[in-house]
């Protein structure tokens, strides 16, 4: 099975390595497609574990794991990822409509830990004439956004 990052990397040698903790995220972009599977999968104690101490909240675990099983993730897109941050574009269907996280997320190193600690989310519309995230092939504006 292909990863749920949309690399082109068996899961196992990729996201599922780091979620099963057979190794660390040697960078905040490996770290940042671990955590997309993570949420793909619902894996809120990694999601936990992955995030600096300081903005970790238990009650956080139940909100990940409502939130997880209402949606279907469609896909990750890479729009930049730098020395400490990675900007991305996550695609996802809620009562049947495609919607777009769109956050620079900030990442920090712990004991040689590469962690989550914050991030920016933006306020970006799916661009009509794109193809749909739902991987149609067809323009969105012909397809999901009917």
């Amino acid at each position: 099975m292909n990863c749920l990052c949309g690399s082109e990397k068996k899961f196992q040698e990729c996201c599922g390595a780091l979620i099963s903790g057979e190794k660390h995220a040697a960078t905040p972009e490996e770290l940042m497609r671990s955590r997309y599977s993570a949420y793909v999968k619902g894996d809120g104690e990694y999601l936990l574990k992955t995030v600096v101490e300081q903005n970790r909240d238990e009650n956080d675990l139940r909100s990940i794991q409502e939130f997880t099983s209402s949606i279907e993730w469609l896909k990750l897109e890479i729009v930049q990822s730098l020395q400490n941050s990675v900007e991305f574009k996550a695609y996802y269907k809620e009562n049947g409509s495609i919607k777009l996280l769109h956050e620079k997320s900030s990442f920090i190193k712990q004991n040689n830990i590469w962690l989550y600690q914050d991030g920016e989310i933006f306020n970006t519309k799916i661009q009509r004439n794109k193809n749909c995230p739902c991987g149609s092939g067809k323009k969105y504006k012909k397809c999901c956004a009917k």
